[in-house]
């Protein structure tokens, strides 16, 4: 600091009578963005700025950036980091309906998108409309929200996210990405609505590369053509290979609907989008999430041979009327990796398979060791299979205090190694489930 200003700084404290003469930043400031500001103004509520740009260019830690109703055709690119005690946020004023409009956003490195943070640390976006990004272009890919590098302690809360395309067979859309290529800490994304999505081989909502510590809670996804919400490892995002996935969080009171590939171009009319995907993730917690007509209810796994889906808890879930299966452990083909030491318990699966399609409630796939099921409601759909096991190679899953639901003149199935089962008690026997489990009638629950 040069000397003259830091005597200015010292007459300031000593002489209230020049007190309205110094300019300075105090620690929590406000700046206001208006469709009638000026960036020439000051950036108060009475004098706002006119974009976006301006406005982040101005927040330092401490700042709230108010964005007052209207469409902003511009990207949000956030400059600076805040800090624990002073972060900086961006929000709607108010409620109001602040649209950030992405038809005439230009492309950088391939890729567009609406929202950008890299390498920034201590930001909150909130209450934002993100929408209408979209490309035909294989080689681009268009996102609402862009989180990468290190960021983190970030948090992404009340936004509607929509209406993000690529047109291409073989390009990538996503509505709210987070690349960790490298370590990100503390990642939130809470109370977003993500929907009306085209994403190619992309994702609704994903968490990629080296993320340690993240929540994803209280979202509403749907209507979208590929998965919902995606936790991934070892795609080789992250600049440390030995921690490229994501760990140690939880996707909770999610409600995800009509995730389907099936009119995907990328899939061929193939039902296999999850709700809710791990792919090589690890200690997670998927917890009360309500999943109905998708693909998938949950499937948990990794894509890559040798790896696995690891510590996956999926309790108290409500899955129902799924497409294909309700809840999915192991590898697609024998190429991939697995899961393993997961346990599935208190879930609620509640006619899936709706496409008749033999992935029943719970199904298995390769390389599924370890893990246990326990305490879960089964009610099979017109398939009539309740558990699906085409695979010799599955060991070690222990099947322990579950309820199979009887319905009236209609057979239960279960399919254990690759064979078929209308009595319960041949494949209690040949599951190796508890005597506890129980096949009955609704009403003759204790």
């Amino acid at each position: 600091m040069k000397k003259m200003g830091l005597f200015i700084v010292l007459g300031c404290a000593a002489a209230s009578v020049l007190f309205a003469f110094c300019s300075f930043h105090p620690a929590n400031q406000e700046i206001y963005v208006a469709m009638d500001g000026d960036d020439q103004n000051d950036g108060t509520q009475e004098q706002p700025f006119r974009t976006i740009a301006k406005a982040s260019s101005e927040a330092e830690a401490g700042t709230t950036v108010y964005i007052r109703e209207g469409t902003y055709e511009e990207p949000l690119i956030v400059q600076y980091s805040g800090t624990k005690q002073e972060p900086i946020t961006f929000q709607a004023y108010d409620e109001e309906e602040v649209i950030l409009d992405g038809a005439n956003l230009d492309s950088a490195d391939g890729d567009q998108a609406l929202v950008v943070l890299e390498d920034k640390n201590y930001i909150n976006i909130e209450g934002l409309t993100i929408e209408n990004v979209t490309t035909d272009v294989m080689d681009e890919t268009v996102m609402g929200i862009f989180i990468t590098g290190s960021s983190s302690h970030i948090t992404v809360r009340d936004n509607n996210v929509k209406e993000i395309k690529t047109w291409h067979e073989e390009g990538n859309g996503h509505g709210i990405a987070v690349y960790g290529t490298s370590s990100m800490k503390d990642i939130n994304i809470v109370h977003n609505i993500v929907e009306d999505l085209k994403l190619g081989t992309s994702e609704s909502i994903v968490l990629n590369g080296d993320i340690d510590g993240f929540t994803v809670e209280e979202n509403m996804v749907r209507h979208s053509d590929n998965i919902g919400i995606d936790l991934i490892g070892y795609e080789g995002v992250a600049d440390n290979s030995d921690a490229d996935y994501v760990r140690n969080g939880m996707v909770q009171n999610n409600t995800v609907h009509h995730i389907s590939s099936f009119s995907n171009p990328a899939y061929g009319g193939e039902y296999s989008a999850a709700a809710i995907y791990v792919d090589g993730g690890k200690n997670i917690l998927i917890e009360k999430n309500e999943l109905y007509e998708n693909d998938i209810g949950i499937e948990a796994t990794s894509e890559h041979a040798g790896k696995y889906a690891e510590d996956i808890q999926i309790i108290d879930n409500l899955v129902s009327n799924n497409y294909y299966t309700g809840i999915s452990i192991g590898g697609y083909d024998e190429d991939r990796g697995g899961t393993r030491d997961t346990l599935i318990s208190g879930n609620t699966l509640f006619r899936n398979d709706t496409k008749e399609l033999d992935g029943g409630q719970l199904l298995f796939q390769y390389n599924v060791h370890d893990n246990e099921i326990k305490e879960n409601k089964f009610t099979a759909s017109a398939s009539r299979i309740f558990i699906a096991n085409f695979f010799q190679e599955n060991q070690d899953n222990l099947l322990t205090e579950n309820t199979y639901y009887k319905e009236q003149g209609l057979e239960g199935i279960w399919i254990w190694k690759d064979e078929w089962y209308t009595s319960f008690s041949a494949f209690i026997e040949a599951s190796g489930s508890d005597e506890t489990s129980q096949y009955i009638y609704e009403d003759e629950e204790e």
